[in-house]
């Protein structure tokens, strides 16, 4: 005997995914022809038809708890196929972004984070924040060294002065990190928060849903299943199996090691500056300064590459959440390379303008990282681990 489900339409819910990129939603017929030329989708509950049935429905718990969306990666397949231009890639994109806003809190910088006109309050933040701590580490900065110890507050090395354009000695090592460090444990908490009801709800849904059998998730191995995807993830196969945007690949591959090789240089600088007290800036000829180098390029070419691809799809939705990230993806990479080229070049007002620039493109970054549409990075890795969990095919 067929499941019985009691329809109780989200209304509200329906012209969220509109307003999100869904505009073509209502368009669906239900042939099915999305889920039949879709490449990656699974042999067991094939996406997106179901999803394109649910979204029409507004039906809202099935769909932000069904990890199915995230599978998806909007290669534009079963946009280009489909009958009735329904765009079912886009209204999936659409869901996606209303599940990031779901699962992420506080609501209320969620909602800030994605409406245009809070932009330039979102990033005047940073700039006044550490314009603040430029203008302390200038007129107060010998007091801080006279009552912490100059070496200790200039992270001088063996109490030898740093020589040049520093930008330490414009903004503070010390206020940089005072900043970055609980605002990176901040947005751990988040996610952890976010990851917590997500799991709780895929695996709930993919029993419903008959998509596994297990009743009790088994956290060690769901972790397995994660380090399983992970090459699946950094080779982008998904990305290639597609054939309308398979082109994304690059410039997505780009972006996803340029923020992989910034991460590790942050990292290897961090504990040299506080373990080794040896302070920047470092010689151009060391090989973590390559490593820096080769990644703020691969952030300027992949968001560059991001920009055409958007321009040339004029049938794919592109929202507010899409220039956001490519804007910050160009910004990062820009200002990061900008600011090395002018402490070479001994500009030194520039330089530091330049610096305080970047200073608030990285805070973007970490603030806003559970908001924006970048958090689909840890969602999708998830989501992929647990159909690896699951052992759906």
């Amino acid at each position: 005997m067929a499941e019985r489900y009691l329809i109780d339409p989200d209304l509200d819910f329906i012209n969220e995914v509109v307003g999100l990129g869904g505009s073509d939603l209502k368009k669906c017929y239900q042939c099915a022809t999305c889920s039949v030329v879709c490449p990656i989708s699974p042999e067991n509950k094939p996406f997106p038809r179901k999803e394109m049935i649910a979204a029409s429905w507004g039906l809202k718990d099935k769909l932000v708890c069904n990890h199915d969306i995230w599978l998806c990666h909007n290669c534009g397949d079963c946009s280009t196929m489909c009958p009735r231009g329904a765009k079912p890639g886009d209204v999936l994109a659409a869901v996606r972004s209303y599940a990031i806003s779901d699962y992420a809190t506080p609501k209320s910088l969620g909602k800030m984070v994605n409406d245009p006109k809070k932009l330039p309050i979102l990033f005047g933040i940073p700039v006044i924040l550490f314009a603040f701590f430029a203008i302390l580490t200038t007129f107060a900065g010998d007091l801080f060294a006279r009552i912490f110890g100059g070496e200790f507050w200039y992270h001088t090395h063996n109490g030898l002065p740093l020589e040049g354009i520093a930008h330490s000695k414009f903004i503070s090592t010390w206020f940089v990190d005072l900043v970055f460090v609980p605002l990176s444990i901040w947005v751990v908490v988040i996610f952890a928060m976010g990851l917590k009801r997500f799991l709780n709800d895929i695996h709930k849904n993919a029993l419903l849903e008959g998509k596994t059998e297990k009743k009790e998730l088994d956290l060690k191995a769901f972790l397995k299943s994660i380090v399983n995807v992970l090459p699946t993830i950094l080779r982008h196969d998904k990305f290639n199996e597609c054939s309308e945007n398979k082109e994304r690949s690059t410039a997505h591959m780009m972006v996803l090691f340029g923020f992989i090789g910034l991460f590790i240089v942050t990292g290897i600088f961090f504990l040299v500056l506080y373990i080794f007290h040896i302070p920047g800036p470092y010689s151009q000829l060391n090989p973590v300064k390559w490593l820096a180098n080769v990644s703020g390029l691969a952030l300027i070419i992949g968001g560059i590459l991001m920009i055409k691809s958007r321009l040339s799809k004029t049938d794919q939705v592109t929202g507010y959440k899409d220039w956001y990230l490519i804007g910050l993806v160009l910004g990062l990479g820009v200002t990061g390379m900008l600011t090395e080229m002018s402490r070479l070049a001994e500009v030194e007002y520039f330089s530091y303008f330049i610096y305080l620039l970047h200073l608030a493109f990285v805070f973007c970054l970490f603030a806003y990282l559970p908001f924006s549409k970048l958090a689909h990075l840890v969602y999708r890795t998830v989501a992929m681990a647990y159909d690896n969990y699951g052992n759906r095919r």
